[in-house]
């Protein structure tokens, strides 16, 4: 039998879940609060017992991307080398997020993260997408297939400055483009200094 605590965490999750497909599909300025609440199927006293507001849900972009991240290390061949893998992982999310989420929605998020006016969680060290790119990197440079003369929580922070600038120029160019596919170009030349030689 499921215990009250993850029942509440599988509430949560749906209501996190079924927002963002409500943003993806509408806006979010035209997702109402109401639509919220019948796409999870909950009533508004639940849905204010997790958030403040719709405006709170923005914040939680990073659960939904952590979740995306293992879906996509669940289904990664298994005889790719690292750097192959990092790729891999970039190409899978960055075609995501692109076919998933309006620019303007992850400008957004990009925005708030600078400003610092709504805490976001997207540069949160305990998020999957930190452990998964830390367990790979690890990898990499105990098989000698990544450089070893940068720490791997440097290169952790130069793969995610090489994905958000992809991103951010996406979002710039009014997502104009696919992300995916102008990733799959871009990434191995940005981090491709750090694949051993």
């Amino acid at each position: 039998m499921e215990n009250e605590m993850e029942k509440e965490e599988n509430i949560k999750e749906r209501i996190i879940r079924k927002s963002w497909n409500l943003f993806s599909q509408k806006g979010f300025e035209k997702t109402t609060l109401n639509d919220i609440i019948m796409s999870a199927g909950i009533s508004k006293g639940t849905f204010y017992y997790y958030f403040r507001s719709k405006d709170t849900l923005l914040n939680t972009l990073s659960v939904i991307f952590d979740e995306e991240y293992r879906n996509v290390e669940e289904q990664m061949p298994a005889d790719l080398d690292s750097f192959e893998k990092l790729m891999y992982l970039n190409y899978r999310i960055h075609t995501y997020i692109g076919e998933n989420f309006d620019y303007r929605l992850i400008a957004n998020q990009y925005a708030a993260q600078l400003t610092k006016e709504d805490a976001s969680n997207l540069l949160d060290k305990n998020r999957f997408y930190f452990s998964i790119l830390n367990r790979i990197i690890d990898e990499g440079q105990k098989n000698g297939e990544l450089r070893d003369d940068l720490t791997v929580t440097e290169m952790v922070k130069l793969y995610g400055i090489c994905e958000r600038a992809l991103v951010t120029d996406w979002c710039m160019n009014n997502g104009e483009y696919s992300l995916g596919e102008y990733s799959k170009k871009m990434m191995p030349l940005l981090f491709g200094q750090c694949r051993k030689k």
